[in-house]
C-alpha cells in the first residue's frame, strides 16, 4: 500500500471516528468510559435524561465505529472504550499536526525570506 493511500485510508477511518464522536450524547458516553472499565446499558443511562433505547442506538453508532466493544455478561451488553481505535486515532491527529506545522514553517521561511 502506497504511502498516499495509506494515508487516506486513514482519514476515512478518521472521519468515521469523528462522526460518531460529533454528537454531544456520544462523546459523554465516551467520557464515562474512559474509566477503562465496562459498563451496562443501565449504568450508562444513568445521569441522562435519555432512555436506555436511546443510549443504545448511540452505543451501535460508537461501536460501527469501533470507538467501543460490547461483551455479553449474562442477560447484559457491557461497553467498553477500545483503546486501539484511540490509539489510532491520536496517531492521526499527530500526522496531521504534523503535516500543519511543516506547512507553516515552509509559508514563514517564504515570508520571511
Amino acid at each position: 500500500m502506497s504511502n498516499r493511500t495509506s494515508l487516506a485510508a486513514k482519514s476515512q477511518a478518521a472521519a468515521t471516528v469523528f462522526a460518531a464522536l460529533g454528537d454531544p450524547t456520544r462523546l459523554a458516553l465516551v467520557t464515562k468510559l474512559c474509566d477503562g472499565s465496562r459498563h451496562s446499558i443501565a449504568q450508562l443511562t444513568d445521569g441522562h435524561a435519555l432512555t436506555r433505547q436511546a443510549i443504545s442506538k448511540h452505543l451501535r453508532v460508537l461501536e460501527r465505529a469501533r470507538v467501543v466493544r460490547s461483551v455479553r455478561a449474562g442477560r447484559e451488553n457491557l461497553f467498553a472504550l477500545n483503546p486501539k481505535t484511540m490509539t489510532d486515532i491520536k496517531s492521526y491527529i499527530e500526522l496531521v499536526s504534523d503535516q500543519w506545522d511543516r506547512s507553516l514553517a515552509r509559508l514563514k521561511s517564504f515570508v520571511e525570506g
